[in-house]
């Protein structure tokens, strides 16, 4: 073995250019498959970990007490399928009012329990103590980061006279509750339903869970179940965000690995194929066959190696903060973001190697069973016949003579070509699909600014300390808006905090009036909602609650209820957040007041003298210009742009590989060109024809790949439903530069090399003839 690490040191010392090909090549692949393998694993790795360790409920499912007994309730943890129970627990609905601990107002839902442990949803108390007599109650802190003591004391008078106050700070992953308290003071609130949080055996899909639960309650009166709420749910909300990056960072992913493999194998195996003289050499000087595949296998390996662990190295370093934007915003107990799975990065070390050793074994072992002789031999220009066919048409053809000349040297090598093909297919793909992504999203982040005009937005009040009443009434501060120079629409929000049948967690309504020019854009499948009652909802939302457009449901605010039924939905919203017209408020809460307002301004009016001018208004309103940004939309297109040049360049390289493997073999027949009056200019025309007739063609097979991805995309983003104006993107000037990007990867490829080629005089090409 001392002779073959020798050998294959003195060939990786010879061999600069392709060894730093192959280990560029091999770090740019390692680096986008890790990036994709590692956001796929922490979409989901992290809830799980965190749910597990606090055993968090399958299933939290309420019932009424009106119906059902405690007794029989109880009996329930003892049904087939069920692994643990915990409960029942009285459940009630207490009124809070607006910004009471910085919450929305509207409705707390409190459950009584004895002790945050238990063996489901093992609640972490996070500041103070446990609720354990009357007049206490210990609150669900869902915000990153802890409360802090200073809150603690705070009080909340409730619609019967008591007073609790708060004694502690709690989170649970189960989301069972907004609040807690003792099951003395539960009793106070007089409770009409009753919580039961199950462990199933079988939980892994929505089905699962229905039917585990539908074995447990078996036998329970009808009706008896009011509602459910499974941890899929939670999983869903937890990883919202991450999830609409997933399809295109996973359709990267593919596209990485394949134009990977395709390169990697492209590279490796045209390294040996180009070296059969040096395998003849070397079998001609003593090496057993054996041993020459050792050598090759190894000279591989060393560049391999290296780029494997430097890309591994980059991919780490740029996935810590991926995935921290990625997660950004989550709202699911004390679960975070974990590091990077190991398991990817020992699949990459492992992976990639592997991988250049089987696309070097093959050619090898080719060349492991032929004479010394005629090894030496196959490592010169292709052999004669081939590809002649071809080159001969194109020669009685028009076109001058470097072009039919370049344009037939394809046809030599046709699986080199065909590699090189299928990489450049791949590239065009990855940057029409990263086109098609940009368009999108540029027109997504442009919903609202159709007018031209800026948007302020103006609130009144405040919270804490620094809370003011406005002087002015809402409707009077609505007119004084309106009233401004620049102003073309003003539209009126107030939110509250409102319980929906069948959901133990509350969500957040907002209620608008005035300007609905807005809705205008925003509204993918129904309409707006115009009436008392009408809700309209993102996609999240929908999912999350297995919502569809006409069904109902009810709403609750203040003791008042309301039947609202789904008009419409949005482009996107927050998954726990509805919109709701204000006729629906002035039945839930006719009082209610508005507390922000969005001022639509006329094209070419001065935004920042508006907000001046609308802040003098009232020394309670604050007005500022609403950032014409998205972050959201700004990651999507960073990621897509990251992955765009990682590709292109790996699809590149591929060309520049073989454009380099491909003068060199031809070496003689350059050298019989240039003797016979062919000039460097000319060399370096051939040498890009030979490639750019493959660009063309992969650009017209990558074009429909790329489109295709593109619809597959953003078909498939859990929080954004796209209207067809955002996706049907494509126009001829830019499928005319798609086709040009197929050229231009194989034309970057190909002028090192066809450069180089030129350069190169009669006399040290046909020296050694």
């Amino acid at each position: 073995m001392r002779a073959v690490w020798r050998a294959s040191r003195a060939a990786v010392k010879r061999r600069r250019v392709q060894t730093f090909v192959i280990g560029l090549v091999v770090l740019c692949s390692t680096t986008t498959v890790l990036l994709a393998l590692t956001l796929l694993t922490a979409a989901s790795s992290p809830f799980d970990k965190a749910y597990a360790e606090q055993r968090g409920a399958h299933t939290a499912a309420s019932f009424d007490t009106t119906k059902v007994s405690p007794e029989q309730l109880a009996r329930t943890a003892r049904r087939p399928g069920v692994e643990a129970a915990a409960g029942p627990f009285g459940q009630a609905v207490v009124d809070i009012p607006k910004n009471w601990l910085w919450m929305a107002g509207g409705t707390l839902s409190v459950v009584g329990r004895a002790d945050p442990a238990g063996p489901v949803d093992r609640i972490d108390l996070l500041e103070g103590r446990w609720a354990t007599g009357t007049g206490e109650i210990v609150v669900n802190w869902s915000a990153q980061g802890s409360p802090g003591t200073e809150f603690l004391g705070t009080k909340l008078k409730t619609p019967g006279g008591a007073t609790l106050t708060v004694v502690g700070f709690a989170t649970s992953m189960s989301k069972s509750a907004s609040a807690w308290v003792s099951p003395a003071q539960m009793t106070a609130l007089h409770p009409t339903s009753a919580q039961m949080l199950y462990r199933f055996t079988k939980s892994d899909t929505d089905a699962q869970l229905s039917a585990s639960l539908d074995r447990a309650t078996a036998g329970l009166p009808k009706e008896a179940l009011t509602g459910a709420q499974t941890y899929l749910t939670l999983k869903q909300a937890f990883s919202a965000l991450a999830d609409s990056y997933l399809p295109f960072m996973a359709l990267f992913g593919i596209l990485g690995l394949l134009v990977s493999v395709l390169i990697v194998g492209n590279v490796v195996s045209g390294a040996v194929v180009s070296g059969y003289r040096h395998i003849g050499v070397l079998k001609a000087l003593g090496f057993t066959p054996n041993q020459v595949v050792a050598v090759y296998l190894t000279m591989l390996s060393v560049p391999a190696v290296a780029g494997c662990v430097l890309g591994t190295l980059a991919g780490n370093a740029l996935a810590g903060p991926i995935m921290k934007v990625a997660f950004t915003g989550i709202d699911v107990g004390r679960a975070t973001v974990g590091e990077i799975s190991p398991w990817v990065s020992v699949a990459c070390l492992v992976g990639m190697p592997a991988l250049v050793l089987l696309s070097a074994l093959v050619p090898a072992l080719r060349a492991h069973r032929l004479p010394a002789a005629q090894v030496i031999s196959a490592g010169g220009a292709p052999r004669t016949g081939r590809g002649l066919r071809v080159q001969r048409m194109l020669g009685a053809t028009r076109l001058p003579r470097p072009v039919s000349l370049g344009l037939g040297q394809p046809f030599a090598r046709p699986a080199r070509t065909l590699l090189t093909l299928a990489a450049i297919v791949l590239g065009v793909t990855t940057v029409t699909l990263s086109t098609g992504l940009t368009s999108t999203l540029v027109a997504y982040g442009n919903v609202g600014k159709e007018g031209g005009g800026a948007r302020i937005q103006v609130t009144t009040g405040g919270t804490g300390d620094a809370k003011t009443t406005p002087r002015l009434s809402d409707v009077q501060l609505e007119e004084r808006l309106r009233a401004l120079p620049g102003a073309k629409g003003v539209r009126a929000r107030a939110l509250s905090q409102a319980n929906m049948t069948g959901q133990n967690q509350p969500v957040f309504a907002d209620f608008y009036r005035g300007d609905n020019s807005l809705y205008e854009h925003t509204i993918v499948k129904g309409r707006a909602p115009m009436a008392a009652g009408e809700i309209v909802a993102g996609p999240a939302f929908l999912t999350q609650r297995g919502l569809k457009i006409g069904d109902r449901t009810t709403l609750e605010l203040n003791g008042r209820k309301i039947t609202a039924t789904v008009v419409g939905q949005v482009i996107e919203g927050n998954a726990r957040a509805l919109e709701a017209t204000w006729d629906t408020l002035t039945r839930l809460a006719p009082n209610a007041h508005a507390t922000e307002y969005t001022v639509r301004l006329a094209p070419g009016a001065d935004a920042r003298a508006y907000a001046e001018e609308a802040g003098k208004l009232d020394p309670a309103v604050h007005a500022s210009v609403l950032d014409p940004g998205n972050a959201g939309t700004t990651t999507v297109i960073t990621f897509s742009t990251v992955f765009t040049v990682l590709l292109t360049l790996v699809a590149s390289l591929g060309v520049f590989n073989t454009v380099l493997l491909n003068t060199r073999e031809r070496r003689r027949d350059l050298g019989m060109l240039r003797s016979i009056g062919m000039t460097p200019r000319q060399v370096i025309l051939m040498t890009v024809t030979s490639v750019a007739g493959l660009g063309a063609v992969g650009a017209l097979l990558g074009i429909p790949l790329g489109i295709a991805a593109h619809r597959l995309v953003v078909d498939h983003v859990g929080v954004i439903d796209f209207p067809e104006y955002m996706k049907d993107v494509w126009h001829a000037p830019q499928l005319a530069v798609m086709l040009l990007a197929g050229v231009t990867i194989a034309v970057l490829g190909a002028l090192v090399p066809a450069r180089t080629a030129a350069r190169t005089t009669i006399a040290m090409v046909l020296h050694t003839e």
